[in-house]
């Protein structure tokens, strides 16, 4: 048996708001998110609100990340207890809850990712996260080294956003920019002057708060832009959107 301690250096890194830059990783394979990690990004997203994967696709891509620098963030498909619950013990520390617009979700969030009396997560004495049983002092710790981060999509939402950003346990606010656009009336235009007055608010109410701000930004004009505007934690691709990319160049270079 051994004492370690708990650590997550992740979640002080965005509630101290350092600017951390990030990939997606929705192919569901160990491999691709094997060179993802071996890339040095600070930190990955490993989707499964529109990706392909669920927990037994998660534990061997979170076996390819062991020893690289990349913290993993996991985006469950909805704020749900019993998903995050099996997520936790899987091994995920950081989380990227999806379609929270309200205080309450907000709260039911942040109560699933902790064992009583903080929250409800449900206790197992020996899983993947504990390492099965073999660090003493889990229980004592994973508490406060748990991440929380909400994804703000809707007009409802953005009308909530003070008193989502507010609470203790809520650690970051990302925006999701294409929900985001369609729910202000612009659908597929996040450009659009209204959506980017809305993402510049939410940015600033993060701030306001000491909370860590993002975006998945995949186009380089974009990102920096949003980083300029105050992200402090960005996507700037995903495995899916590279591999698409290149594969489509390269049969171009022979085909047209």
């Amino acid at each position: 048996m051994k004492k370690t301690t708990c650590h997550n250096q992740f979640k002080q890194d965005i509630l101290a708001r350092k600017q951390l830059i990030g990939c997606w990783a929705a192919l569901g394979s160990p491999i691709t998110t094997e060179i993802l990690g071996l890339a040095g990004f600070d930190w990955l997203l490993l989707d499964g609100e529109h990706a392909t994967n669920d927990v037994l696709t998660f534990i061997p891509q979170l076996m390819a990340l062991k020893d690289s620098v990349s913290a993993a963030v996991v985006r469950p498909a909805w704020n749900d207890k019993v998903l995050i619950k099996r997520l936790l013990d899987i091994g995920f520390y950081n989380f990227l809850i999806p379609y929270v617009e309200t205080e309450e979700q907000a709260k039911a969030a942040i109560l699933a990712t902790r064992y009583p009396p903080e929250g409800v997560r449900g206790v197992s004495v020996s899983h993947r996260s504990n390492e099965f049983g073999t660090i003493t002092d889990y229980f004592q710790t994973i508490n406060q080294n748990i991440c929380v981060t909400v994804q703000i999509e809707t007009q409802k939402a953005v009308d909530n956003m003070e008193a989502i950003a507010s609470l203790d346990g809520i650690d970051g606010i990302f925006v999701g920019p294409s929900d985001l656009s369609a729910s202000l009336g612009h659908f597929g235009n996040p450009k659009h002057p209204d959506v980017q007055a809305v993402i510049q608010t939410i940015f600033d109410v993060a701030k306001k708060y000491n909370k860590g701000c993002g975006i998945l930004a995949p186009i380089e004009e974009d990102a920096r832009h949003y980083l300029d505007m105050g992200a402090t934690f960005v996507a700037v691709g995903s495995d899916l959107g590279l591999f698409r990319g290149v594969t489509q160049a390269l049969a171009d270079k022979y085909l047209k």
